[in-house]
């Protein structure tokens, strides 16, 4: 990634309807934003420079309820509800729905490109082609995804949108292979259409979102006045997008935020230490994630590299627990969406783990419970007969899911205990699944920390996150690391699972303390172990996000 990425363009904006509950379909068409709001039946014309939000369909909005699919070609307005494809004529304007076709299953999304039809079923798993001229079914593509899927089709490719995956996908139009996907920046995206600038000259790819949102409620008349409620939020925002095919990797869209990590000297005992040497991790400098610049807290720090881990090391000649300090580092970073775009083919020959890294990430070195028979027996069992390296880890990744269940715990206790529970927290999820991936020979690591309160239009207001978080990276000989979340997509008990985070993270994810300690304590020159004190009992920590800016690209990779 180059520095290019950030450089500034003219913004596309993001565009709020007026009065609208829940966008699905949209469509650009004359210089307007169309679209379908499935709670209310409306049919929205929107100006996306003002939106100011006209409703189409006065008289006929009932029949409109429910729609989540949205198409305009040939002056013909063609829309999907339930089971049920309608088209109304643009010419005559008066939007009565007419039956195009009904099917025996419900259709979520529809695009028209010349003379076929092609329709998205999240009950069939399939993306339907049909001839539109003779109304008969074509073929059929298997979906990507799990969510409920909208479609586009642009030229040669189809393009997909899928509420649960948080993903848009690019597909080969004539074959439905995946060429690649991006994570979308906000959850449940539900409908996608292209537009092009002509200020610019580029053509910008917007998506739509609905879900809910929590807000508090002052209500007079209740004691306490003031409620936890829900409402509804849709809005369109455009998607930047990257794909780097000779890496085999795809960004999306950035936010430039800055992070701190401080500690609040609050001893809970008496204790004093000598030439103490506290010891912060930095952030990580990844194919999605820069630093643009970073500064001390309180005190100042020098720095060390540690297997390209930056550390900072604030030191003490004489440390007590009558002592107060507040000290750590403020951090300015380019955080980008990721994902990683390798297939099982991928790993059909690949080199052998080095001596080095089988010593370095085969072993139980974190209390994983390798040798016990219930993880030995489970390691065997998550991946069956299967060889391939990325589906052993899609495998081992499934099986998980579907022993634990997520809680969080006061400690971590080890996998064969997490297993036999069926509860886990993210550093147990994790523990199990580096005990499985390691016993199958598959050199893993735990990297993480911490994650952004996730809603990145709430910038320039201090966030701050409710857990540390991690999450696991797992390594493809001759390629390199790839990530893999701990829990996050755990989503259905039995699945089916989404796979966002399956070589993904987000925006959100703040990379650090890969290969090393995120914080460790020296006194004299020696480690000093929680046996003696922990930094817990020693220090408040604070964690503090600030979403500053989306980061324009200077490209639209469409």
């Amino acid at each position: 990634m180059t520095s290019k990425i950030a450089t500034a363009v003219k913004a596309s904006k993001t565009i709020r309807p007026i009065a609208a509950s829940s966008i699905h379909g949209i469509v650009f068409h004359q210089g307007f934003l169309w679209a379908i709001d499935s709670v209310n039946g409306y049919l929205l014309q929107i100006d996306p420079e003002t939106d100011s939000t006209t409703i189409l369909n006065t008289r006929n909005w009932s029949d409109f309820i429910g729609a989540t699919g949205l198409a305009i070609t040939d002056d013909i307005l063609w829309f999907t509800n339930r089971e049920y494809v309608y088209c109304c004529s643009l010419i005559i304007k008066d939007f009565e729905p007419q039956l195009f076709l009904r099917l025996n299953y419900d259709i979520d999304g529809i695009a028209v490109w010349e003379s076929t039809i092609y329709l998205t079923s999240q009950k069939q798993g399939k993306i339907f082609i049909y001839d539109r001229d003779r109304r008969t079914k074509i073929t059929h593509f298997y979906a990507p995804g799990i969510g409920l899927e909208n479609i586009t089709v642009k030229e040669e490719e189809i393009w997909l949108t899928d509420t649960l995956e948080q993903t848009v996908y690019c597909l080969d139009r004539a074959t439905g292979e995946t060429i690649f996907s991006v994570l979308t920046p906000f959850a449940s995206p539900t409908g996608l259409a292209f537009n092009t600038d002509n200020d610019i000259g580029k053509e910008t790819l917007y998506v739509a979102y609905a879900d809910r949102e929590i807000y508090i409620r002052d209500n007079p008349n209740a004691e306490p006045n003031y409620e936890l409620q829900y409402r509804d939020r849709t809005f369109i925002h455009p998607l930047y997008f990257h794909y780097n095919r000779e890496q085999n990797y795809a960004l999306s869209n950035g936010y430039l935020i800055e992070m701190s990590y401080t500690e609040e000297i609050s001893p809970l005992d008496p204790i004093e230490l000598k030439d103490l040497e506290w010891r912060i991790a930095l952030p990580a400098e990844t194919d999605r994630q820069k630093i643009r610049e970073v500064k001390a807290i309180g005190l100042p720090f020098t720095e060390q590299v540690k297997d390209g881990q930056r550390i900072a090391v604030f030191k003490f000649d004489n440390f007590n627990s009558e002592q107060r300090y507040i000290f750590g580092w403020k951090a300015i970073l380019e955080v980008w969406s990721i994902k990683y775009q390798l297939k099982p083919r991928h790993c059909e020959e690949i080199p052998q783990l080095t001596e080095d890294f089988k010593n370095k990430y085969l072993m139980d070195n974190d209390n994983l419970s390798m040798d016990t028979d219930i993880i030995r027996r489970a390691a065997e069992t998550a991946i069956g007969s299967e060889t391939n390296l990325l589906r052993q880890v899609y495998s081992i990744r499934n099986y998980v899911y579907d022993k634990l269940s997520y809680g969080i715990k006061p400690h971590i206790d080890t996998p064969d205990i997490v297993l036999k529970r069926g509860v886990g927290s993210c550093g147990e999820y994790l523990g199990l699944l580096l005990a499985l991936c390691r016993l199958n020979g598959i050199a893993c690591r735990t990297v993480g920390r911490y994650k952004c309160p996730g809603d990145p239009l709430q910038q320039n207001i201090p966030l701050q996150p409710d857990y540390n978080h991690v999450w696991m990276e797992f390594y493809l000989p001759g390629y390199g690391w790839l990530p893999m979340e701990s829990n996050p997509d755990d989503l259905f008990e039995g699945g089916p699972y989404p796979t966002r985070f399956f070589m993904g993270l987000s925006w959100y994810h703040a990379e650090m303390a890969k290969d090393t300690s995120f914080e460790m304590i020296t006194s004299e020159g020696v480690k000093v172990e929680k046996e003696t004190v922990s930094i817990g009992e020693l220090a408040l920590n604070h964690i503090r996000f600030v979403v500053l800016e989306e980061l324009q690209p200077d490209f639209i990779d469409n």
